[in-house]
């Protein structure tokens, strides 16, 4: 599909639509999802709710109050002007993490499939901060990019049945953390004590769609003394 022919809206089900911007991970067209989706929240439309995502925005609407029709029609204007709006400046976190062996059984594997020393991967890693560029998978899971070319790496043959909330990870183009233990196949290379996840305080996701991430490496010994768990991760 080319480029000219995005925005498209695409019926998603009985009450909702799909706004897509293109059919790549991409800062760009995740800029105009959250551009869109600013404009959206002070619109009077009828809408239950909003998921973005990479390059694409979900809409779900009220169909007592509103029609498909009608919501595309409110939406070409919106869509005609949302290459100039602003984007909504996310927020950014830093997020110190304890890049070691104990923790990140993946580096091996890493450094092995890019020829650099372990400092230079670490070095790559925090070097800029990292785009969030969609939620899911687990309560909190933010997916982050793009990689620099250096670290772009395969997920796992076989995904490990338990990751301990906090590892960080990269796979393909993009790095992660883990904000709960759970299931996963992406490759481990740290750990961060910050939680992500708390839903007894009411904070279901430490970030938003848009919002960047900078990674900031620091000792085994600082991992602890925030309240890190240093135990290692094994297959």
């Amino acid at each position: 599909m080319t480029e000219s022919s995005y925005p498209k809206v695409l019926n998603a089900g009985a009450d909702a639509v799909m706004v897509c911007f293109s059919d790549r991970i991409e800062e760009a067209a995740n800029e105009r999802v959250t551009a869109l989706q600013q404009q959206l929240l002070h619109s009077a439309l009828p809408l239950t709710d909003m998921v973005p995502a990479y390059s694409t925005l979900m809409l779900y609407y009220d169909v007592t109050q509103l029609s498909e029709a009608a919501l595309r029609q409110a939406l070409e204007p919106m869509l005609q002007d949302v290459n100039d709006a602003p984007s909504a400046e996310g927020s950014l976190h830093t997020l110190d993490v304890y890049y070691g062996d104990d923790v990140g059984p993946d580096w091996q594997r890493v450094m092995d499939s890019h020829h650099l020393s372990k400092q230079e991967l670490i070095e790559k890693h925090t070097a800029q901060p990292f785009r969030v560029f969609a939620l899911g998978f687990a309560p909190g899971f933010g997916y982050m990019g793009i990689l620099p070319e250096a670290l772009v790496t395969p997920r796992l043959q076989r995904p490990r049945e338990k990751i301990p909330a906090g590892s960080v990870a990269v796979a393909e183009q993009q790095t992660a953390v883990y904000p709960v233990d759970s299931p996963g196949g992406w490759n481990i290379i740290g750990r961060t004590a910050t939680p992500l996840y708390q839903p007894e305080q009411g904070i279901l996701s430490a970030f938003e769609v848009g919002d960047y991430v900078q990674f900031r490496a620091i000792s085994r010994q600082q991992f602890i003394e925030q309240g890190g768990n240093p135990e290692a991760l094994h297959d």
